[in-house]
């Protein structure tokens, strides 16, 4: 179970050791939170500290996780800067800019399966094996508390909007953030709408909210590689779809087309290199699948920076 109140213990957790990434106010009451400035290119970084300090004395297995790219490179760089070891499995699908970073931050790396479910598997039977601990990539309260402290940061740097767009995958990002805005609004408030957006290849929320549970769905496209995830975590169902969101939560779907051209927006309006995954959220502004109201004050969170850069105008 995780609780507001663990997202403001876990900012103090991981004070110092995470960066407090820039707001840009690309327009009037349209702000672009830079996650994918944050130390190893994504917010992930944020939850990686968190779960590992929340275990106190590590097993000598270190840790071990199953990415589709970000998160093992999020576990790789916690582990590196607190002297520990780290042990990543991903998918065959996995960037090979990726994975060449993941041997940079000396990770020890097995590529498996055909996509992050399967990889994931692999993870856990060697997890069971050494007795690593097992770092998840969203569906653990202390890695949904971490990713939270992007909403509550973002709240103090803008004095509050009215809607934060932000990418889905296992949706533990945005079910933190829906906490971590909640967090940070004044009492009278439940926080600002959240609107979820999904690749239309990955609707994993979408497919959890229609059906009343999290369920499988076949996933595909341009940003499977990091919003891959076969099926929506528990926890971020609870927390997406449940009383605590207070009707908050707002689900669209995005295609490759609009995610695409959102990715080649943002580096050459902005110049900010995002991965596709990192671009989905402002796709769903790009594309008219969500068009704020009049005066409206909207926070996209551009999530993650993994990519080839020769690929940003393509």
């Amino acid at each position: 179970m995780i609780t507001h109140e663990d997202v403001p213990a876990a900012a103090r957790r991981i004070s110092g050791l995470v960066l407090r990434t820039p707001v840009l106010e690309v327009s009037p009451g349209l702000f672009f939170k830079l996650e994918l400035l944050q130390h190893s290119g994504t917010f992930k970084v944020r939850g990686a500290f968190n779960r590992i300090l929340s275990a106190g004395a590590l097993p000598a297995g270190g840790v071990i996780a199953a990415s589709g790219g970000n998160h093992g490179l999020a576990v790789a760089y916690a582990a590196r800067e607190l002297g520990v070891r780290a042990e990543i499995f991903v998918p065959e699908v996995a960037s090979p800019v990726k994975v060449a970073g993941l041997e940079a931050l000396g990770a020890h790396i097995t590529q498996t399966g055909a996509i992050y479910s399967e990889a994931a598997e692999a993870a856990a039977k060697r997890a069971a094996e050494t007795g690593a601990l097992a770092v998840h990539a969203y569906d653990q309260a202390e890695v949904v508390a971490g990713q939270g402290t992007t909403g509550l940061e973002l709240m103090e740097q803008t004095g509050g909007v009215d809607t934060v767009v932000v990418a889905v995958g296992g949706g533990g990002f945005a079910a933190g953030i829906t906490l971590g805005t909640s967090s940070a609004a004044a009492p009278s408030s439940a926080g600002p709408r959240i609107v979820a957006v999904e690749p239309e290849r990955c609707p994993t929320l979408h497919a959890a909210l229609r059906a009343g549970e999290p369920v499988p769905v076949e996933v595909g496209g341009v940003a499977a590689d990091a919003l891959g995830a076969t099926k929506l975590g528990g926890l971020a169902f609870e927390i997406l779809a449940g009383p605590a969101s207070g009707a908050r939560v707002e689900s669209v779907l995005v295609s490759d087309e609009a995610i695409v051209a959102a990715r080649r927006t943002l580096w050459a309006r902005h110049r900010v290199a995002a991965e596709h995954a990192g671009a989905a959220a402002y796709a769903a502004l790009l594309s008219g699948v969500y068009t704020p109201a009049p005066g409206e004050r909207v926070a996209v969170v551009v999530c993650g920076s993994n990519t080839d850069p020769a690929t940003l105008t393509t």
